[in-house]
């Protein structure tokens, strides 16, 4: 069975090395002190390690069942759902009002990666629930976030978000599912949705479903969209629970991955259903929500890459097969462990150097939420929203692509279900596909993100790496291994941006087809810029005389790998940007 170490270390590294978390002015941030944070970690580790990852095995082989409309769990999810709520864990940042301890959103964020590696669908329960609270912060009346986020805070009750029909998808402008308006204020919902995820359950008494329908009046496509609040049973005036509402599960679904989070179809039977904001305007408010999932599943695509890598690594070091073609390193044994290969070396590279520029990015694009909620800074509130979908698409893409690495490791016993590895590279599948697949991801960058605000958060981002470059310009320890590799990625992503700035207007195919490629391209950008702070930090550390160099020249090495290895990457992708749309839409449909 696979096995799970918190990386709690390498997440220290980054609050306090990196990006200096007490140093940085944001409200709350100056609690966030080396033992504090530590404290946190090191007691969310232990849940993960201890209760979470015994358990990941039993929900991929047990899944969720529906018995007489009842939806129940894998064994032993219960109980541990029970210890998540009693740690208080869900409301780490949320508002104190409503039950929550509102510590800055980077600190929960690394306890979310923790309780992702540890059990992804485990995790989804809580994690939805995360995502309708602020969905109800942001878009809610006083009264529906006094009747439902202090339960929810604190996963008495859990929650939802319905979006998604048989027919339609992405394209939510296709929805049919029907909000009449009641003359008590209420509406009452009726239609079908499907793939929703955590949709019922055993572990919680009440499941409040937001629902997006259509209301009378609102005309046709996302403009007519309203969203609702729809619980699974009605709650009383007293805050007490009332009747069972006119929603049901009509099947959970069997799926490649993620089989314990109960992924169900929702049938809405004239369910009561009560307005979220303005009537219409629904899309605003659920996409608060959606932004919040995408991060959160750009995380899910390292966290899975992570738990891959630390057993594809155990298992290098342990399983004996062949010689060093340098000559004999275990003399002792009839062959070497497979650890001394450069090809199993490379792979492991790709995968160790990938999930730490990745946990990088991600805790710094929370802190940027941070910096955006906490000090109202606009320029971070862009640059996060242009970053959103390169964390969810490219994280995801490479996250998957490392969990199958980390299966190749094993040779065969990765593809015999026992080694776990499977479910790994089974679970994370479904990050690049949910919550806006990743074509959908890298067309709202170069379609909409690239030109938010004039263009001025894609500047921003470009002017915060260039005075990087200028302010480092003269540390020789980062000049060739890493200034020089990111000021020549960081151009080609700059020729790319030119690219279609010249040619999208008139010919918008030539961006788009190269959209994908320009979401993986700024992805190497990103991480990239992450080695060189993460080097950077490393290089001061080790010149201040830190007890512990081998950390960090681990960490060193392991930069000049991705910066050697995976940012040359950037050429490939704006040579197949630059060659436009011609090649991908030669084909007429018929001939293909």
């Amino acid at each position: 069975m696979p096995t799970y170490t918190a990386p709690v270390k390498d997440m220290q590294f980054l609050l306090h090395e990196v990006l200096n978390a007490t140093a940085t002015g944001i409200p709350g941030y100056d609690e966030l002190e080396p033992d504090f944070t530590a404290a946190i970690l090191e007691e969310a580790g232990k849940l993960a390690e201890g209760v979470l990852t015994p358990l990941n095995a039993v929900g991929d082989a047990e899944g969720c069942r529906l018995e007489n409309g009842v939806v129940y769990t894998p064994t032993g999810f219960k109980d541990a759902f029970a210890q998540i709520r009693e740690g208080g864990w869900n409301g780490l940042d949320l508002p104190e009002e409503y039950g929550g301890q509102n510590l800055p959103y980077v600190l929960a964020t690394g306890v979310g990666e923790l309780f992702v590696s540890s059990n992804m669908a485990f995790n989804m329960y809580q994690g939805l629930t995360h995502g309708a609270i602020n969905a109800i912060l942001a878009a809610g009346s006083d009264e529906q976030k006094q009747t439902y986020l202090p339960k929810m805070t604190s996963l008495e009750w859990t929650g939802t978000m319905n979006l998604t029909e048989p027919h339609c998808g992405t394209d939510l402008g296709l929805i049919r599912t029907k909000a009449d308006p009641q003359d008590d204020g209420s509406y009452k919902i009726t239609g079908q949705k499907i793939f929703i995820s955590a949709g019922d359950h055993d572990l919680a008494e009440n499941v409040i479903h937001l629902v997006l329908a259509k209301a009378p009046g609102g005309g046709e496509g996302t403009k007519g969209i309203s969203l609702f609040i729809v619980p699974k049973f009605l709650v009383k005036e007293d805050g007490s629970l009332g009747e069972r509402n006119g929603v049901s599960v009509g099947k959970i679904e069997e799926k490649m991955g993620i089989h314990g989070n109960a992924t169900c179809v929702m049938n809405y039977d004239g369910a009561t259903g009560y307005l979220v904001g303005d009537l219409h305007k629904g899309m605003r408010a659920m996409f608060v929500m959606m932004n919040e999932a995408r991060l959160g599943v750009g995380l899910q695509g390292y966290a899975q890459a992570e738990v891959a890598y630390q057993n594809a690594l155990a298992y290098a070091k342990d399983r004996l097969q062949g010689r060093a073609v340098t000559g004999t390193e275990n003399p002792g044994g009839n062959a070497d462990p497979l650890i001394v290969h450069p090809d199993i070396r490379r792979m492991l590279m790709d995968q160790k150097s990938f999930v730490e520029g990745a946990r990088a990015f991600t805790l710094w694009g929370a802190h940027l939420i941070d910096r955006a909620h906490r000090l109202g800074d606009k320029q971070a509130e862009g640059l996060i929203s242009l970053l959103t979908p390169v964390i969810k698409g490219f994280l995801t893409d490479k996250g998957f692509a490392m969990t199958v690495e980390a299966q190749q490791v094993y040779g065969g016993h990765g593809y015999i279900e026992e080694w776990g590895m499977s479910q790994f590279a089974r679970d994370a599948r479904i990050a690049m596909i949910y919550e806006g697949a990743n074509g959908v991801q890298a067309l709202d960058l170069v379609g909409r993100k690239l030109a938010a605000e004039g263009g001025k958060p894609a500047m921003a981002f470009f002017e915060m790496v260039k005075g990087f470059l200028k302010e480092n310009a003269e540390n020789e320890a980062l000049k060739d291994g890493f200034l020089d590799p990111l000021k020549a990625a960081s151009k080609d992503l700059q020729s790319a941006m030119m690219f279609f700035m010249e040619n999208g207007a008139k010919n918008p195919n030539a961006a788009l087809a190269g959209s994908s490629d320009f979401m993986h391209l700024f992805g190497h950008v990103c991480l990239g810029y992450m080695w060189a702070l993460m080097a950077k930090a490393s290089d001061a550390a080790l010149k201040a005389g830190t007890s512990d160099a081998t950390f960090h020249e681990t960490k060193l090495k392991t930069g000049r790998y991705y910066m050697a290895r995976q940012l040359p990457a950037t050429g490939m992708h704006l040579a197949r940007i630059l060659s436009g749309a011609a090649p991908v839409m030669a084909l007429e449909a018929e001939a293909f």
